[in-house]
């Protein structure tokens, strides 16, 4: 009888055990903190995890690089972190920042619904790690603190703030004849506002939190053309996640991608009109086919996938069939 009452105790407290799933740490990377749009987005994701089996704890980080370092340490069972640092995840992903790949705000969101279907499920994976949402963050503007600066030939000399963990960035910057200064996301509104940089590139989610503003200050601009959209991902630790789990989470957020359009909007509008630039129409060509080299070079280095940049390319050319690098093999 104790035998059995034993093997009873036991088969119920294993039964127990598989019904009762402990919550998955999903660690949010937003400036702003729980006044941020990020952490928003992230609770109403959470409760749509439920309906796959999951039971999300969204823990908000102010430092990506710390959310990143917890979630390598598996402390996060999954992270949201910008794309740019989500490339040592996934470079297939990773390569969607490419600077001038996707012109457009609308252009991105097609770009990233486009790679949430089924057939690149296989390409979310890389190991452990799974790629389980893609969300547009917004367009990297340039801003200058001086706004004379309006050419690359003048920025020549110039301090550019580059990413700590992006070695493409610095050499880009070297290329230009400009002085790289690393720093990372946190720090890149201090630099750029008491002066040790002259020039970052930053999306409108970063002007509020960061202050850009003050680095502005009455000779500043930012110029209103796209370096790059900036994208950020939702990873995974696969195997601490229901089967299936993947895909379920990048339909849905591609279903939400419309409501990204709204927010960045409106982020954009509320920066004063005041700061705003726009580059002559003449030095566009000069900046597109700036941008173009810097995307094959990176990309014979290894730093991005020629797969991904030849689907942008093929959107940029179902948007202007016209450009000089439609007919071109090299992307």
């Amino acid at each position: 009888m104790k035998l059995q009452k034993k093997g009873f105790v036991l088969a119920a407290g294993l039964l127990f055990a598989l019904n009762v799933q402990a919550k998955q740490a999903f660690c949010v990377f937003d400036v702003a903190g729980k006044a941020g749009d990020a952490y928003a987005l992230m609770k109403d994701y959470a409760l749509e995890a439920k309906k796959w089996g999951a039971d999300l704890d969204v823990k908000v980080y102010n430092d990506e690089r710390v959310a990143t370092e917890d979630f390598k340490a598996k402390r996060c069972d999954g992270v949201a972190i910008s794309g740019l640092r989500g490339r040592q995840f996934n470079s297939f992903t990773g390569s969607i920042d490419a600077p001038g790949a996707l012109p457009s705000l609308s252009s991105a969101i097609k770009f990233l619904q486009f790679l949430s279907r089924p057939q690149f499920a296989k390409e979310m994976i890389r190991n452990d790690y799974e790629v389980v949402g893609l969300i547009p963050i917004g367009a990297a503007y340039i801003f200058v603190n001086d706004r004379s600066i309006n050419t690359v030939a003048k920025a020549a000399g110039k301090k550019i703030a580059v990413l700590d963990f992006d070695q493409s960035q610095k050499e880009m910057v070297q290329k230009m004849g400009a002085q790289p200064v690393t720093t990372d996301i946190l720090s890149a509104g201090p630099k750029f506002n008491n002066g040790q940089v002259d020039i970052i590139a930053a999306p409108a989610v970063a002007f509020k939190p960061l202050e850009l503003y003050r680095g502005l200050g009455t000779k500043g601009a930012i110029y209103r053309f796209p370096l790059a959209q900036i994208t950020g991902n939702l990873i995974i630790h696969k195997d601490r996640f229901p089967e299936g789990y993947g895909q379920k989470s990048r339909l849905y957020v591609a279903s939400q991608l419309p409501r990204a359009t709204q927010i960045i909007g409106k982020l954009e509008k509320d920066i004063p009109a005041k700061y705003w630039l726009n580059v002559p129409k003449e030095d566009h060509l000069g900046y597109i086919k700036l941008m173009r080299e810097a995307r094959i070079d990176l990309m014979k280095s290894g730093r991005f996938d020629k797969r991904v940049l030849g689907l942008m390319k093929k959107i940029r050319c179902s948007e202007d069939p016209q450009s000089f690098e439609c007919p071109l093999n090299d992307e």
